[in-house]
């Protein structure tokens, strides 16, 4: 790790776009709520089109910072979780004192459990380490991000990633993983607004509460080495099925917290018997869900157009505002460094 002198870094800017992930073994639940350190290791797919660019730069005429998502200026909560990954910056390139501007635009709804953090936290990590004029490797970017939004470890990564759970700061990242098989998610949108619980609250519940929980992040282990066999393997049903079952006894665990978090709409099951049934009549399609009502369906990238078909004929007459995305395997974090706008 290098960083350049406090007057050339002043004057530089970065600019990071990062894609949304798709856990299909779940994270969920932190061992350490500081360092965000899971419960569960957990194995992802980066999306193509659902992707955050944040711009970042350290401005000593600035007296505090300043953050703004789509246009719009953040405060409170969102600007105190924006301020956390600056300050962890800052500390590394010895930048105290001096304040940030980050402006980030995103194609990914906010809040709904569609990965906004992920792909929000992993871009403002890889833009401000940039502006900070820190160099720091795949490895210790995914760490730096896993401090903002631990599923934003996954998103530095492009297509499949695998999140080791560790014990600790410097165990604790994801890298990519190799596979033959070529994925895609069909996105089922049924609410685009904020969830009524956040994923962080949610979490700590379900780990403080649920009696179901420990039984589930026994069980994950074996699920998650059931997925890598089959993702190296390319074993896609073998993938479904393991994924749609992880899924759905981390929505268990939810159910038997104190009071319930209950995400599942009247409309998610709805589109969730829509995937079983375009399964039973033989397209290879398995749904999972995340903290949201939305439901993903897993297929191939082969296969994601028809599944998209079929489901979109399925949903016109039972839930007719959904809107369905067709997501293919991403890239990984891109970031550039440039010079600082004139104010």
């Amino acid at each position: 790790m290098s960083a350049e002198p406090l007057r050339e870094r002043t004057r530089t800017a970065a600019t990071a776009v990062a894609h949304a992930n798709i856990a299909l073994i779940k994270y969920w639940g932190k061992a350490d709520e500081g360092l965000i350190i899971p419960h569960t290791s957990s194995l992802s797919l980066t999306l193509d089109d659902l992707h955050t660019t944040t711009s970042v730069v350290f401005d000593e005429a600035l007296d505090t910072d300043e953050a703004a998502l789509d246009g719009r200026r953040l405060a409170g909560r969102a600007l105190a979780r924006v301020r956390v990954m600056l300050d962890l910056v800052r500390a590394r390139a010895g930048l105290d004192g001096v304040s940030a501007r980050v402006r980030s635009r995103n194609t990914v709804p906010t809040a709904a459990g569609l990965a906004s953090s992920a792909s929000g936290l992993a871009a403002l990590a890889g833009a401000a380490a940039a502006a900070a004029g820190l160099d720091l490797d795949d490895r210790d970017l995914s760490r730096l991000a896993r401090r903002g939004s631990g599923s934003a470890a996954r998103s530095v990564f492009g297509g499949l990633a695998l999140w080791h759970a560790g014990h600790d700061d410097a165990s604790s990242y994801a890298e990519p993983v190799s596979s033959p098989l070529r994925l895609a998610i069909v996105v089922i949108v049924i609410d685009a607004g904020p969830k009524p619980v956040s994923s962080r609250e949610a979490m700590r519940r379900t780990v403080a509460t649920s009696p179901d929980y420990p039984a589930w992040v026994r069980r994950s282990a074996g699920d998650l080495a059931e997925a890598l066999d089959a993702v190296r393997t390319g074993d896609l049903p073998r993938l479904g099925d393991v994924a749609e079952a992880n899924a759905f006894g981390m929505h268990g665990t939810m159910l038997s917290a104190t009071p319930p978090v209950r995400y599942l709409t009247p409309a998610s099951l709805a589109a969730l018997r829509t995937v079983w049934r375009a399964r039973r009549d033989g397209l290879p399609v398995w749904a999972t869900m995340d903290a949201g009502p939305n439901v993903k369906a897993i297929t191939s990238a082969a296969d994601a157009e028809a599944v998209a078909r079929r489901l979109r004929a399925d949903l016109a007459g039972v839930v007719p505002e959904t809107n369905v995305i067709v997501a293919h395997a991403g890239p990984g974090i891109q970031v550039r460094r440039h010079p600082a706008e004139a104010r």
